[in-house]
């Protein structure tokens, strides 16, 4: 069994700077996660306290309650400290219900698949 040197310890200890404070965590699926870390592991694993799910859809947001959230840290493509001070999101934004937020979801989705739909339909043409 070997020692970790000083550069293994580092990245093993670089989250330690984050216990305790506010965060957010963007998955590889594209989620943003807002909590407060509690532990953490080797593997960048996080356990988060008071999770939330921020959905945003164009101007609209919703902060989804998840409680205690422990996050495979493969999945983890970003951590960020939040300024527990600052506002975090802009002033044109507006917070709706969770339901309003899903329905929203659900919209921009349909609205997408449509764009997709057509423009496959559409390439026949050759615009070029």
């Amino acid at each position: 069994m070997s020692w970790a040197g000083p550069d293994e310890m580092l990245l093993s200890t670089s989250l330690a700077g984050f216990l305790d404070k506010k965060l957010i965590v963007l998955l590889r699926d594209g989620r943003k996660l807002l909590g407060t870390l509690c532990s953490f592991d080797q593997f960048a694993n996080v356990v988060l306290q008071g999770a939330c799910e921020r959905v945003i859809v164009g101007e609209l947001y919703c902060d989804v309650p998840l409680g205690l959230y422990v996050i495979r840290g493969e999945n983890v493509v970003l951590i960020g400290e939040l300024d527990r001070e600052k506002d975090e999101l802009p002033s044109h934004m507006t917070c709706v219900s969770e339901a309003d937020i899903r329905t929203a979801e659900k919209a921009e989705k349909e609205a997408r698949d449509l764009k997709g739909t057509m423009r496959k339909r559409m390439e026949f043409l050759d615009f070029d």
